[in-house]
């Protein structure tokens, strides 16, 4: 596909779900993708899978709220690879409570993951990007950035933050593109971390209706084959019949 072949692009996340899925797609279209997460048995099954069809993948075990980790991580891509195109700052953690549960480890761990984490990758990234004189940032935010709901506070707060950041990156930017990809209801290991009961019932009953993680895979797909002129800012990807 235009403008995505041997491209470097570095994912977060990518161990299941739609960093998974992403990883697959970009490699049957030609992308050179290096893949992070903590779970390396599952980082290095899905890279012999990819390279069992003919693509091209790394993997590195990353702990994306360590700021020293992620440069580590960003470096061993360049160092595989010569450059880096496109970092997917996918991962995230989303421990639903109300706010009442008084959840506040919780709090704290979705704001290192969620916020810290897309800063982190920014932060070790942005230096190769500037040098080379160009690249692309994709963000992981939510619909829980354009709207909050009961139990989602803080997690929507931090996800309205990642919108916060694209933007001004964006804004400061004239040769790196940003994009904030908002996904709706998605049937992933998202919320596997949950625990309060009634927090939980409810992210069953959402999940009644949702995507699969390849509906967001082809979003990136998108972005990252467009001319590098054309900067697509935000895209929000939901199911048809679902209000959320």
């Amino acid at each position: 596909m235009l403008n995505v072949e041997n491209k470097v692009i570095v994912i977060t996340g990518a161990s299941s779900g739609i960093g998974e899925a992403t990883a697959k797609l970009l490699a049957e279209n030609g992308a050179k993708v290096v893949l992070g997460a903590r779970r390396t048995d599952k980082l290095e099954k899905l890279v012999e899978a990819i390279h069992a069809s003919g693509g091209m993948a790394e993997f590195k075990a990353v702990d994306v709220t360590d700021r020293e980790d992620m440069k580590a991580f960003i470096q061993f891509a360049k160092d595989k690879f010569g450059r880096v195109d496109v970092i997917f700052n996918n991962a995230g953690i989303m421990p639903l409570s109300p706010m009442n549960a008084l959840k506040v480890e919780e709090w704290d761990a979705m704001i290192n993951v969620n916020i810290h984490g897309v800063l982190n990758g920014i932060a070790a990234g942005l230096p190769f990007m500037e040098a080379q004189g160009g690249g692309q940032f994709i963000n992981t935010a939510s619909i829980g950035a354009h709207v909050v709901i009961p139990t989602g506070t803080v997690y929507c707060a931090t996800k309205y933050a990642v919108w916060a950041i694209s933007e001004g990156l964006r804004q400061e930017s004239k040769n790196i593109r940003v994009t904030i990809i908002s996904p709706g209801v998605v049937q992933t290991e998202l919320g596997f971390d949950i625990t309060d009961d009634s927090a939980k019932e409810a992210l069953k009953e959402f999940r009644k209706v949702a995507l699969t993680p390849d509906a967001i895979a082809r979003a990136v797909l998108y972005t990252v084959s467009q001319p590098d002129d054309v900067d697509v800012n935000e895209m929000i990807v939901r199911p048809t019949a679902s209000a959320f």
